[in-house]
């Protein structure tokens, strides 16, 4: 037992004793229980992963493969080498090797598209706040290396018109080049995971330039591009299985490309007399052209030297024909430009798919009134849902709102934190003149925040892959065509128990006064669930006083309406008596593939990054 020293004074120092984590009196009540004379063999352990951790199928092999990995450890002093004792047995419960979420994909990846949530990014490029922060290919890395599966590029012509950036456009922030985004993305596309990453682009640039963006996507991607053939249906997407490591372009098709797409048709149906619909390629979306382009007249080649006018005009618009089909082919999702109303938006078309986007405002309107037509076109359709475009600090929204409603990519910001939120003088000037009113000044960006551990924690599903099934509730349609309501009143489905046993490792990741400059932290735990409005709850233990190691011991039920669409929310905090309590680390886990018994909790810092020794011991029960 070690001791810890904190300064009162010049002349006055304070002792406190470091104790080493031991194993609470209900692990050594199962171990008695499932060892004879202190000594656990691989038959006891086989026994006890099946009984106490619901590990069904597991093998008497895994369980000798379990005592091996402990061998290594040489300072747990193992009677035999095929055998546990209560010190080797409490070591491996607290370890990293019993999570409580399985590490690999086990959903099935072959189902539409639109049958996942997807790890989405809002602004993939921006380093900080919206409006003054730097472009960069640095943040598209980060994101990809955590499994982010979509990311959006704002194009923008540059200064001379003759190259293409990447801009959050009408701000202040810096541009970074295209071609260096879409190299950095092609690089690290699958080092987190090996199923599709999808760009989904803001498009501002003229037909040249579009042009050359397609040659510049083609060159760089080459056969990793997924370009649909013409065969292909477009009454569904494609799996995600299908898309294995390859690259999936979603943005507007330029006009240009509707018009040349639907005078192609027309033409072929009048000489050919065959049914345009099996022409259209996967995922091409024709939106209704204007009545301009409908009743587009031929050229009559005999009308004299207007006619040769109108020749050069009609070859300047086939060329630029041209080059937007050039561009339109290489778009595989195609996203539709909102008409009308929200009913016109929701509009499903059984012939094809699409992706539509909404902000968040938007979002939370239609929710009001049109629940049931948003999940019906979720259940077919894409849609995309971003933060509304007052979050200049990039903040995030709570990201549940769109899950309930089958929303397929809920865009976040997931920026590295930055330094300040006004960086420059000038920025005050653009404040000023765009509001007009005293705006509130954010020393630090809010995109990392609970908001996003519920994003991150969702997607630790499925092995982290970037796509987690829906559950079937929003995907299915009862006999009186009813689709679910996640305002609905529901009975209890079942009831999760949490115990909180206890935690350790911040004396190894954190420096002896970073809680507490004259003493060791007082932890407590605040444990609960996020979910339909229904199931969301929060509780919390009592505080533990100066210990870097605490033991609670507490245990918690929350009664669930919608399991399927919760997630277990767990934070650690430093109780503070004079100040704001101090954060001690956070995690969420999706309820749809935690694992019971007792299992060891990571725990990651505010941003997302995994502590290197924080950790829980708990125990996680459904009845």
């Amino acid at each position: 037992m070690l001791k810890q020293t904190y300064k009162i004074c010049f002349c006055f120092r304070r002792r406190f004793k470091l104790t080493v984590a031991e194993p609470p009196a209900e692990i050594k009540s199962l171990f008695d229980k499932y060892s004879e004379n202190g000594i656990m063999t691989a038959d006891h352990l086989n026994r006890f992963l099946i009984e106490v951790q619901g590990e069904r199928t597991a093998t008497k092999q895994e369980a000798e493969a379990i005592i091996e990995s402990l061998k290594e450890l040489k300072h747990l002093n193992m009677f035999h080498r095929k055998t546990l004792n209560l010190e080797a047995f409490f070591k491996y419960l607290f370890s990293d090797s019993n999570t409580p979420l399985l590490n690999k994909v086990n959903q099935d990846m072959t189902a539409s598209l639109s049958h996942y949530f997807v790890f989405t990014g809002h602004n993939s490029y921006l380093t900080g706040n919206q409006l003054s922060s730097d472009c960069s290919d640095v943040p598209i890395i980060k994101a990809l290396q955590r499994g982010v599966r979509v990311i959006e590029l704002d194009l923008w012509p540059n200064s001379s018109k003759d190259d293409i950036h990447v801009i959050h456009g009408r701000t202040l922030t810096t541009p970074v080049e295209l071609i260096k985004c879409l190299k950095s993305i092609k690089e690290h596309a699958f080092e987190a995971s090996e199923y599709p990453v999808i760009i989904t682009l803001e498009d501002h640039l003229t037909p040249d330039l579009r042009a050359k963006m397609a040659k510049m996507v083609t060159q760089i991607y080459g056969d990793v591009l997924h370009a649909p053939a013409g065969s292909e249906c477009s009454s569904e997407f494609p799996s995600p299985e299908s898309l294995k490591g390859r690259i999936v372009i979603s943005t507007k098709p330029p006009k240009e490309y509707l018009e040349s797409k639907s005078l192609q048709e027309k033409d072929e149906d009048s000489e050919k007399g065959e049914d345009s619909s099996k022409k259209n390629s996967w995922g091409i979306e024709v939106s209704d052209l204007k009545s301009k382009f409908e009743n587009f007249d031929k050229i009559n080649p005999e009308d004299g030297d207007d006619a040769e006018e109108e020749d050069i005009d009609d070859a300047e618009s086939k060329l630029q024909q041209s080059s937007a089909t050039e561009y339109g082919s290489l778009i595989a999702i195609h996203a539709g430009k909102l008409k009308g109303g929200i009913n016109e938006w929701l509009k499903i078309d059984p012939d094809k798919v699409r992706r539509i986007s909404l902000n968040e405002q938007k979002l939370e309107k239609a929710v009001i009134i049109h629940s049931t037509e948003l999940i019906r076109f979720t259940q077919k359709n894409l849609l995309r849902v971003f933060p509304r475009g007052t979050r200049f600090d990039s903040s995030n929204y709570n990201p549940l709102l769109g899950w309930m409603y089958g929303a397929q990519m809920v865009a976040f910001n997931m920026q590295v934190a930055y330094s300040a939120f006004l960086e420059n003088v000038n920025l005050w000037l653009f404040l000023y003149d765009v509001t007009c009113k005293v705006i509130h000044i954010c020393q630090t960006v809010r995109g990392h925040g609970r908001s996003l551990w519920l994003m991150q924690g969702l997607f630790r599903a499925n092995g982290g892959c970037g796509y987690v099934k829906k559950p079937d509730i929003l995907l299915k349609v009862s006999p009186g065509n009813e689709v679910f309501d996640p305002k609905a009143k529901l009975p209890v489905n079942k009831t999760l128990k949490v115990k909180v046993y206890m935690g350790e490792g911040w004396y190894l990741d954190f420096r002896h006064t970073h809680f507490d400059i004259y003493s060791p932290p007082d932890f407590y735990v605040r444990v609960g669930i996020a979910g339909v409005p229904a199931d969301s709850l929060m509780k919390k233990t009592r505080s533990i006083e100066d210990d870097w190691t605490p033991t609670w011991n507490e245990e918690f039920e929350f009664p669930l309406t919608v399991p399927e669409l919760a997630l277990l929310r767990i934070e650690v905090h430093d109780y503070d008596m004079s100040e704001k309590d101090d954060f001690g680390g956070q995690t969420c886990l999706p309820l749809s593939e935690l694992r019971t018994g007792i299992r060891t909790v990571p725990l990651y810092d505010q941003k997302g990054d995994k502590y290197n020794n924080v950790k829980l011991l708990m125990r996680f029960e459904f009845v």
